[in-house]
């Protein structure tokens, strides 16, 4: 009988062995892709890895992240796409306009999340917000909206400002859109704009010498990841050595030293991004995902910087603000 049962036990154990834990099938390595037009701030790059992490994708463990940061070169910018998609990636995310125009001609079956851009539907990259079609989703920045209510904080916060420079890149694919909100509102403010264009790092110094000429008493930035943003502590640097109250869109420049920033939270942009990455890699189509637009805004002051300005910012200013330099 003992014998019996022993051969009984036997046999169980093969047949249920092959079904054990020790037999667990390997871990897929899933593999992102990372376009950047210009650099991304470590930061940022930071809270997109812990985005992830919370969702349970590990670097090393079951993720590579691999990123190509084109540093404001088109030519950078191209190959970087070309080698994403020869490796393949799972997702390929596109950081600025530039960088997910070229991938979108890069590829047509890879998926790719837009990590912010200002107009996708203006600029071809989408069929609807609702509706994307293809094999692009992700987020809208509706940076074209922006410049309008940054000027409007700039006025309040410097209400003896009458003549405002305007400091933009004019390749950035939305800066007519942008500069068309802008010239809006400042008609509705009574404030006159000095544009200066730049397309090279280079045209900086003389741009701001223009400022000074012109009589400029505030600034406006609209700031590209593809240039301006890329330098954007020299660009603070010289607001300030130009005696000019500055408003930037992202709060980058204002902990470089620049005065203020009003836009979107990229933190809580990129923690979104890494949820449609999330749902990419468990299945969903980008077709299926609509384009989502920013929750979360942020007005950030430097109140050493109005103090080297000799600026005094007015209390309703204060409260408004998310976050205060001191």
């Amino acid at each position: 009988m003992k014998a019996m049962v022993f051969t009984v036990l036997l046999v169980l154990g093969v047949l249920v062995a092959p079904f054990a834990p020790s037999a667990q099938q390997p871990t897929k390595m899933h593999r992102v892709g990372l376009l950047h037009s210009g650099s991304p701030p470590p930061q940022i790059l930071e809270r997109f890895r812990q985005g992830l992490r919370d969702l349970g994708y590990v670097e090393g463990q079951n993720l590579v992240i691999e990123l190509r940061a084109a540093e404001g070169s088109a030519e950078r910018l191209r190959d970087g796409a070309a080698a994403l998609v020869q490796l393949p990636v799972d997702v390929l995310v596109g950081v600025g306009t530039a960088a997910i125009r070229v991938a979108q001609h890069a590829t047509h079956t890879i998926p790719i999340v837009m990590a912010g851009t200002a107009d996708p539907v203006g600029q071809g990259l989408v069929a609807s917000l609702a509706h994307p079609g293809g094999n692009i989703t992700g987020f809208s920045l509706l940076m074209t909206e922006l410049p309008g209510k940054g000027l409007e904080l700039l006025k309040e916060t410097v209400p003896q400002s009458v003549r405002v420079a305007v400091l933009g890149n004019p390749v950035d694919p939305t800066y007519e859109a942008r500069m068309s909100t802008l010239r809006r509102a400042a008609q509705a403010l009574g404030l006159h704009l000095h544009v200066l264009e730049v397309r090279r790092a280079d045209e900086l110094d003389p741009a701001f010498a223009a400022m000074t000429r012109e009589g400029a008493d505030a600034l406006m930035v609209l700031g590209d990841v593809a240039l301006l943003d890329l330098l954007h502590g020299r660009i603070a640097a010289l607001a300030v050595q130009s005696r000019l109250p500055a408003m930037y869109g992202g709060r980058a420049y204002v902990e470089a030293g620049g005065l203020m920033a009003y836009g979107p939270s990229l933190q809580d942009l990129w923690r979104r991004a890494a949820i449609y990455i999330d749902k990419r890699l468990k299945g969903t189509k980008p077709a299926d995902l609509p384009v989502e637009q920013p929750t979360k805004f942020e007005f950030v002051l430097n109140l050493k910087t109005a103090q080297a300005l000799g600026l005094t910012i007015p209390p309703s200013m204060l409260f408004q603000a998310d976050e205060v330099i001191r």
